[in-house]
């Protein structure tokens, strides 16, 4: 959905908004365990993913290995995400103040001082949750490991 679009959404919806974020690469079981605990936290659940210049910006020019669109129609297609965003920034955090959401999620490579949102959202009334990671699990690990073995 565009920016526009997900307002209109937000505005419609019965129940608790939940937010999570990420780049969302190459999907792999810790993806899902947030995925799917940030689903069970309220009524529809949003996931904002970074744009192609910002995870370049983020993590590299060799990154990201799916295009944004690639990334957004494979996360769209999970049954527990109702709504995909994308964002140009760095951050979230203006797609947060733009949604507004009830819950934001974040795995558990992040504490609550360092979620962004985690200011704001409580301060309407909302929760901050972290997931425990699934160990052995990670997009750059995953790159690695396929480097090493000349897959890549």
């Amino acid at each position: 959905m565009s920016w526009p679009e997900a307002a209109r959404w937000r505005e419609s919806l019965a129940g608790p908004l939940v937010f999570t974020n990420g780049v969302f690469d190459l999907l792999h079981p810790g993806h899902i365990d947030v995925l799917a605990a940030a689903r069970r936290e309220g009524a529809s659940l949003v996931v904002g993913i970074n744009s192609d210049d910002s995870v370049r910006r983020l993590k590299g020019p060799t990154r990201p290995v799916r295009t944004q669109s690639d990334r957004a129609f494979v996360l769209a297609a999970l049954e527990a995400v109702d709504a995909v965003v994308v964002f140009e920034q760095d951050t979230p955090l203006e797609l947060i103040r733009h949604l507004r959401p009830a819950v934001v999620v974040k795995g558990g490579d992040y504490r609550p001082d360092t979620i962004v949102g985690a200011d704001e959202v409580p301060a309407w009334g909302g929760r901050v949750i972290v997931v425990p990671l699934r160990e052995g699990h990670s997009t750059t690990g995953t790159i690695d490991e396929l480097r090493r073995s000349g897959a890549a």
